[in-house]
């Protein structure tokens, strides 16, 4: 263990790990790079809905003092392979470690106790948002490692509406701010919902989700108990202390749309919204309200990014924002580099075949614009 003053462990009891949300909280906020997605109330509340018995493997490392300095919330994943995974799953847009920004060694310390913590498993860190505690831990891994390209994320300055106005060409603007009028001509009200309403407008949200996209193929996953009920033990909390917001947007008394933001000392970023459908027969453009709000909100707040998180949506890039790539991180030791490359060489043969796919998708499009062509590509 680097640095003779720290030691480490490994936590794999549920209620032990729901034990340390105090002094987790104390870590998250000496991390100046952590996201939302790395509080204690949003990883144990996954894990509660979404852990499986006996895998739970948090990665702890403390000063002699038992202050904690560095944490990896890991699982062993499913299936017959040895690998670490971390806690969040697919509903979580940005996975790390934490890293007591004032304790240099714990950067090694960490790193040495997840090689251990492995005993031949592939660590597998997926969606590490670029300048994430993890990179650190990357750089300082001695064992066979490789660093892959995982989703895409769109962001925007932390600025007024008016700021985000001028990135777009000016007849766009123009017909933004028509859009705006029409929104306060109808009279729609923003609310942000107090701590302890906050599970009742969970409720109201998911529900105007689920109408929303209602026919149009909703993330089946947003439609089930276990995610409600991972929201509404998350978030309550997470507003309480400030790294959420939850909004409801209202047209004579009724909540015709809801949001829910996640922040932290860096960024926001809007994670799920829902929204009456009679909004659209009322020409109401529901995601210039959310930007509107949002950009107001975080801008007022001092954040320097506003982030649309995961997915590159046409509609997001309306507003000329900047890609940004997430990243996955594969640590391996000497038993188990077979199995990184491997799965290298796996995630690489699906980006291809991914992009093949895009290409066919776009090559389709084309020849379906020609003169001549029918829309499948054959003769006029």
């Amino acid at each position: 263990m680097s640095g003779r003053s720290l030691h480490a462990e490994i936590c794999r009891d549920g209620a032990e790990f729901g034990r340390l949300g105090p002094e987790w909280a104390a870590l998250y906020a000496r991390c100046a790079t952590a996201t939302p997605f790395q509080s204690h109330a949003w990883l144990h509340s996954w894990w509660l809905s979404y852990g499986r018995p006996g895998a739970l493997r948090v990665v702890l490392v403390r000063r002699t003092d038992g202050t904690l300095v560095a944490a990896a919330p890991l699982m062993r994943a499913a299936g017959p392979l040895p690998v670490l995974t971390q806690l969040g799953g697919t509903i979580t847009d940005f996975t790390d470690v934490l890293l007591d920004d004032g304790c240099p060694d714990a950067v090694p310390a960490l790193a040495e106790a997840l090689a251990r913590a492995a005993r031949g498993a592939l660590i597998d860190l997926r969606e590490v948002r670029p300048g994430a505690a993890a990179e650190r831990v990357f750089d300082a891994w001695h064992g066979p490692r490789r660093r892959l390209a995982d989703s895409l994320c769109l962001e925007l300055p932390a600025v007024p509406m008016e700021a985000l106005l001028e990135r777009i060409p000016s007849g766009k603007a123009q017909r933004v701010r028509a859009k705006l009028r029409k929104l306060d001509a109808l009279g729609i009200d923003e609310h942000i919902v107090p701590a302890p309403e906050v599970p009742a407008a969970l409720g109201r949200l998911l529900k105007l989700h689920q109408l929303q996209w209602q026919g149009r193929g909703v993330t089946a996953e947003h439609t089930s108990e276990r995610f409600a009920q991972h929201l509404a033990r998350a978030v309550r909390p997470m507003v309480e202390c400030g790294d959420a917001m939850v909004t409801e947007f209202r047209l004579a008394g009724d909540v015709v749309a809801a949001d829910l933001t996640l922040m932290s000392r860096r960024l926001a970023g809007g994670y799920l919204y829902g929204a009456d459908p009679a909004l659209r027969a009322r020409k109401v453009d529901v995601a210039t309200m959310l930007l509107r709000h949002g950009a107001r909100e975080t801008s007022a707040s001092g954040r320097a990014t506003l982030s649309m998180l995961r997915g590159t949506e046409p509609y997001k890039h309306h507003w000329r924002p900047e890609t940004v790539p997430n990243q996955r991180l594969l640590l391996g030791v000497r038993s188990s580099a077979p199995l990184l490359w491997l799965r290298a060489g796996a995630a690489a043969g699906r980006r291809w075949a991914a992009r093949q796919a895009r290409e066919r998708e776009w090559l389709g499009r084309a020849l379906g614009r020609l003169p001549g062509r029918t829309p499948n590509g054959g003769g006029g």
